[in-house]
Protein backbone atom coordinates (compact mmCIF):
# COMPACT_ATOMS: atom_id res chain seq x y z
CA UNK A 1 0.00 0.00 0.00
CA UNK A 2 1.40 3.40 -0.93
CA UNK A 3 1.95 6.08 1.68
CA UNK A 4 -0.81 8.20 0.13
CA UNK A 5 -3.33 5.35 0.27
CA UNK A 6 -2.28 4.65 3.87
CA UNK A 7 -2.80 8.32 4.74
CA UNK A 8 -6.24 8.40 3.10
CA UNK A 9 -7.32 5.21 4.91
CA UNK A 10 -6.17 6.62 8.27
CA UNK A 11 -7.91 9.92 7.55
CA UNK A 12 -11.14 8.13 6.65
CA UNK A 13 -10.97 6.00 9.84
CA UNK A 14 -10.40 9.16 11.89
CA UNK A 15 -13.44 10.88 10.34
CA UNK A 16 -15.59 7.83 11.11
CA UNK A 17 -14.42 7.79 14.72
CA UNK A 18 -15.07 11.53 15.08
CA UNK A 19 -18.60 11.04 13.73
CA UNK A 20 -19.15 8.20 16.20
CA UNK A 21 -17.83 10.38 19.04
CA UNK A 22 -20.24 13.18 18.12
CA UNK A 23 -23.14 10.72 18.05
CA UNK A 24 -22.18 9.52 21.54
CA UNK A 25 -21.89 13.09 22.86
CA UNK A 26 -25.47 13.76 21.78
CA UNK A 27 -26.81 10.51 23.29
CA UNK A 28 -29.14 11.30 26.20
CA UNK A 29 -28.50 7.95 27.90
CA UNK A 30 -24.76 8.56 27.93
CA UNK A 31 -25.26 12.06 29.34
CA UNK A 32 -27.34 10.61 32.19
CA UNK A 33 -24.69 7.97 32.95
CA UNK A 34 -21.92 10.59 33.02
CA UNK A 35 -24.00 12.82 35.29
CA UNK A 36 -24.73 9.88 37.60
CA UNK A 37 -21.06 8.91 37.77
CA UNK A 38 -20.02 12.46 38.64
CA UNK A 39 -22.67 12.74 41.37
CA UNK A 40 -21.74 9.34 42.78
CA UNK A 41 -18.05 10.28 42.95
CA UNK A 42 -18.90 13.56 44.73
CA UNK A 43 -21.11 11.68 47.19
CA UNK A 44 -18.37 9.09 47.86
CA UNK A 45 -15.85 11.90 48.41
CA UNK A 46 -18.26 13.71 50.73
CA UNK A 47 -18.67 10.64 52.95
CA UNK A 48 -15.11 9.34 52.51
CA UNK A 49 -16.17 6.00 51.06
CA UNK A 50 -14.42 3.94 48.39
CA UNK A 51 -16.14 2.13 45.57
CA UNK A 52 -15.48 -1.21 47.29
CA UNK A 53 -17.19 0.06 50.46
CA UNK A 54 -20.21 1.30 48.50
CA UNK A 55 -20.55 -2.06 46.77
CA UNK A 56 -20.26 -3.83 50.14
CA UNK A 57 -23.08 -1.65 51.48
CA UNK A 58 -25.34 -2.21 48.49
CA UNK A 59 -24.58 -5.91 47.97
CA UNK A 60 -22.90 -7.44 51.03
CA UNK A 61 -22.55 -10.91 49.50
CA UNK A 62 -20.68 -9.62 46.46
CA UNK A 63 -17.49 -8.29 48.04
CA UNK A 64 -15.68 -9.65 51.05
CA UNK A 65 -13.37 -7.52 53.15
CA UNK A 66 -10.48 -9.96 52.79
CA UNK A 67 -9.72 -11.97 49.68
CA UNK A 68 -9.88 -15.66 50.43
CA UNK A 69 -6.80 -17.57 49.32
CA UNK A 70 -7.33 -21.07 48.08
CA UNK A 71 -5.56 -23.64 50.21
CA UNK A 72 -2.30 -24.64 48.60
CA UNK A 73 -2.41 -28.23 47.51
CA UNK A 74 0.90 -29.96 47.13
CA UNK A 75 1.38 -32.94 44.97
CA UNK A 76 3.51 -35.95 45.75
CA UNK A 77 6.64 -35.85 43.59
CA UNK A 78 6.67 -38.35 40.75
CA UNK A 79 8.89 -41.39 41.06
CA UNK A 80 11.52 -42.02 38.39
CA UNK A 81 10.78 -45.25 36.52
CA UNK A 82 13.50 -47.09 34.63
CA UNK A 83 12.40 -49.17 31.65
CA UNK A 84 14.79 -51.69 30.08
CA UNK A 85 14.05 -53.04 26.64
CA UNK A 86 15.00 -56.74 26.75
CA UNK A 87 15.41 -56.85 22.96
CA UNK A 88 17.95 -54.03 22.67
CA UNK A 89 19.13 -53.55 26.25
CA UNK A 90 18.29 -49.84 25.97
CA UNK A 91 17.31 -47.97 29.16
CA UNK A 92 14.81 -45.13 29.51
CA UNK A 93 14.45 -43.16 32.74
CA UNK A 94 11.29 -41.07 33.02
CA UNK A 95 8.92 -39.63 35.61
CA UNK A 96 5.91 -39.69 33.31
CA UNK A 97 4.55 -41.50 30.29
CA UNK A 98 5.17 -38.66 27.86
CA UNK A 99 8.67 -39.79 26.84
CA UNK A 100 9.17 -40.08 23.07
CA UNK A 101 11.10 -43.35 23.22
CA UNK A 102 8.66 -44.87 25.70
CA UNK A 103 5.75 -43.97 23.44
CA UNK A 104 7.52 -45.62 20.51
CA UNK A 105 8.05 -48.79 22.51
CA UNK A 106 4.41 -48.85 23.60
CA UNK A 107 3.31 -48.43 19.98
CA UNK A 108 5.60 -51.24 18.85
CA UNK A 109 5.27 -53.77 21.69
CA UNK A 110 2.06 -52.75 23.48
CA UNK A 111 1.58 -50.78 26.72
CA UNK A 112 1.16 -53.83 28.96
CA UNK A 113 4.37 -55.41 27.69
CA UNK A 114 6.36 -52.21 28.10
CA UNK A 115 5.05 -51.73 31.65
CA UNK A 116 6.41 -55.18 32.50
CA UNK A 117 9.89 -53.90 31.59
CA UNK A 118 10.02 -51.56 34.62
CA UNK A 119 13.06 -52.27 36.76
CA UNK A 120 12.10 -52.69 40.35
Amino acid sequence: MSRLAEFRAAEKALQEQLAQLEALKNDAGLKKEIEFEEKLKKLMDHYGKSLREVIAILDPGKVSSKPVAAPKQTRKPRVVKVYENPHTGELIETKGGNHRGLKAWKAEYGAATVESWVRG
